[in-house]
């Protein structure tokens, strides 16, 4: 485990990965996750510029998407974004900065593998960019958001179902008059561990299993493991309809 201090590596090496400087107080605030803020006496954490970077990323994302496939409906586009700006997608872009050694986390956190879980990795990224935008305003921060997010963006035209699964599969459900899937979730484990675990059940049956960090990440696996179980006892790929309106 990493050194429980406030963070392994200096911030001024993520500054270099990100490109663009930052205001040394942004940063830190960035890097400040509420554990650590606790610890500390109740200090600012991170949160607001989370609020305020999901917003930028969205912009970006959703700008960049409309532009780059003019010949795609909202519901394609919706899901595209949903897939790009996914707690999974920005914790992957997030682990190839090495964000997790610049974290400032508590000591709980620290015990509970915090500077790897998806969670805290996506909501640091997201300060990061809000971060970027109040340091230097919105053409920067579009700059920074759509070098950091374009593999993803990228891919996602590529993930068909993957885009959405629950909506892929709600879609698939409705076109083998299967009905609607009912989802059960339940956790378990610490507020700052808990783990997710959901099942998806179709005429009593259940026909999908998925666990996360989060409910929704759970239900999301849940819907995969479904969708993949009911075009496999289908006998061939029934493919996903793009979702409209």
């Amino acid at each position: 485990m990493r050194d429980a201090g406030p963070s392994a590596t200096p911030p001024a090496q993520l500054v270099e990965k990100l490109g663009v400087h930052l205001d040394p107080e942004l940063l830190v605030l960035s890097l400040t996750h509420r554990s650590f803020a606790h610890e500390a006496g109740g200090i600012p954490t991170n949160e607001r510029l989370e609020f305020l970077g999901d917003t930028v990323l969205g912009l970006v994302v959703t700008e960049t998407l409309y532009r780059r496939h003019p010949e795609l409906s909202e519901g394609e586009l919706a899901k595209m974004r949903a897939a790009t700006v996914s707690q999974r997608s920005l914790a992957a872009i997030a682990r190839e900065l090495d964000l997790g050694a610049y974290l400032l986390l508590g000591k709980g956190e620290l015990a509970t593998g915090g500077r790897d879980k998806d969670s805290i990795l996506s909501d640091t990224l997201e300060a990061l960019f809000g971060a970027v935008y109040l340091t230097h305003g919105l053409e920067p921060a579009r700059e920074v958001v759509a070098r950091l997010v374009e593999d993803t963006l990228a891919n996602a035209a590529d993930l068909g179902a993957g885009l959405d699964w629950k909506t892929s599969l709600q879609e698939l459900t409705a076109r083998l008059g299967r009905g609607v899937p009912e989802y059960r979730c339940e956790g378990e484990g610490p507020d700052h561990a808990r783990t997710f675990t959901a099942q998806i059940v179709l005429d009593g049956d259940v026909v999908g299993t998925g666990t996360g960090t989060a409910k929704k990440v759970a239900e999301q696996e849940a819907a995969a493991d479904a969708y993949r179980a009911l075009q496999e006892a289908a006998g061939a790929p029934v493919g996903p309809v793009a979702t409209e309106g």
